[in-house]
């Protein structure tokens, strides 16, 4: 599943097509598609991991969901979910949710919980997690309602940065580690984003799907922990189990 970072760069990769009327709407999105025909593109924003397309009076959701894709000016051989075509090139969707939604995204999202927002209240992110006492940290970060767009990938590496047990519950942890967990979960999501732009990403995993701890040299553990039943890798030796 595409985390916020990869959402942020989908967004960027199609701002060409801002502004743009669609020529040609086509995929076998249940939607309502021949609604979207002739009408032009008035904004993307991404939200977590939502991506949104705007129009005059509503807006399209989509969710990449675990196995989505899409591809700027070619097609893959799959059918397409949703596509447009441009007058400067197309968009295709593919494997993933859409949601048409009458209104305006800025009234429907709070961009302060999006980590990779330049509103992002990281005050109110660390107020909200304090009050999630008997909560495992490793669903806190999970939860997008306070981390809009950290996912699983992100969830291992933060655990790992700042030395924590994914099991911890909140209230088990000091002061000083929560706002780590906060400010860390803001400053990877934006690193991830730098890395996977400059194709590095993989290169820069230390935890996730590790056979080995870079810090101990121990054997990892990998368990699917948290309300999700997630992936989560983990040390046991150097990410303290606070109690």
């Amino acid at each position: 599943m595409p985390e916020g970072p990869s959402i942020v760069i989908l967004r960027e990769e199609v701002s060409a097509f801002k502004g743009k009327k669609i020529l040609q709407v086509y995929g076998n999105s249940k939607i309502g598609i021949e609604r979207l025909d002739g009408k032009k593109i008035i904004d993307f924003k991404s939200w977590g991991k939502h991506f949104l397309i705007v129009f005059k009076d509503f807006y399209l959701k989509i969710h990449m969901l675990m196995w989505g894709t899409y591809r700027i000016n070619e097609k893959k051989d799959k059918p397409v979910r949703l596509g447009f075509k441009f007058s400067n090139g197309e968009l295709n969707l593919y494997s993933c949710s859409i949601k048409l939604i009458e209104g305006d995204p800025d009234t429907d999202y709070d961009w302060e919980t999006d980590v990779m927002s330049p509103d992002w209240n990281e005050s109110k992110a660390l107020k909200t997690v304090k009050k999630l006492k008997d909560t495992e940290v490793c669903d806190v970060l999970m939860n997008q309602e306070i981390f809009s767009g950290v996912g699983n990938i992100i969830k291992n590496e933060v655990l790992f940065r700042i030395k924590v047990h994914p099991e911890c519950l909140v209230e088990s942890l000091p002061l000083k580690k929560i706002k780590e967990l906060v400010k860390e979960g803001h400053n990877y999501s934006h690193e991830f984003y730098h890395w996977k732009k400059a194709y590095v990403l993989k290169k820069n995993f230390l935890i996730y799907k590790k056979s080995e701890c870079p810090r101990c040299k121990l054997k990892t553990k990998r368990k699917y922990l948290g309300k999700g039943k997630r992936l989560t890798c983990y040390c046991e030796n150097c990410q303290v189990m606070y109690e």
